[in-house]
């Protein structure tokens, strides 16, 4: 009996394919529209990003990318477009972002959209050149914040100990 629960608990799992993130929408006027779908995160900030033909808007929860008051920001979510160059021009992109702090948002709406038109494009040289120029745009980063232990006022901090 216990051979043949050790075996059943050894079976290989098969792993599950990606899904695909490319879907066809129906549009309100009934027409399929080709649309990438792609994530981005960065800390606790999560963005979504929908990529699909139009001509050359770029929104954030709904406001223009221009609207925001941050020129700063909106030069570091501008970054991508350099390397993807003219072919941004004939793609719509809408993210909605949520969670964390400002700048995570900032390099989670990055990853989001440079990944997206990539994938859009169906283009590896593009994934490649936008890896050399910086490995944010295409990989996630994995590090999360820690969290606070008993006997401390942090994760890693303890309380001072006072013998008099």
């Amino acid at each position: 009996m216990m051979a043949e629960e050790k075996a059943s608990k050894t079976k290989k799992v098969e792993k599950k394919a990606p899904a695909k993130t490319t879907k066809r929408k129906t549009t309100r006027r009934g027409k399929k529209t080709l649309v990438e779908l792609s994530r981005g995160k960065r800390k606790k900030a999560i963005a979504r990003a929908v990529v699909k033909k139009g001509k050359g808007r770029v929104t954030i929860n709904k406001l223009n990318i221009e609207s925001h008051n941050n020129k700063y920001l909106i030069g570091l979510i501008k970054e991508p477009f350099n390397i993807i160059g003219d072919a941004i021009t004939k793609l719509d992109i809408k993210v909605s972002v949520r969670g964390g702090g400002v700048m995570g948002q900032v390099q989670a709406i990055r990853r989001a959209i440079a990944v997206g038109v990539a994938n859009y494009l169906k283009d590896d040289k593009l994934l490649k050149a936008l890896k050399e120029q910086d490995r944010s745009y295409v990989v996630e980063d994995y590090r999360r914040v820690e969290p606070k232990k008993y006997k401390g006022r942090k994760a890693r901090a303890r309380f001072q100990k006072s013998y008099r």
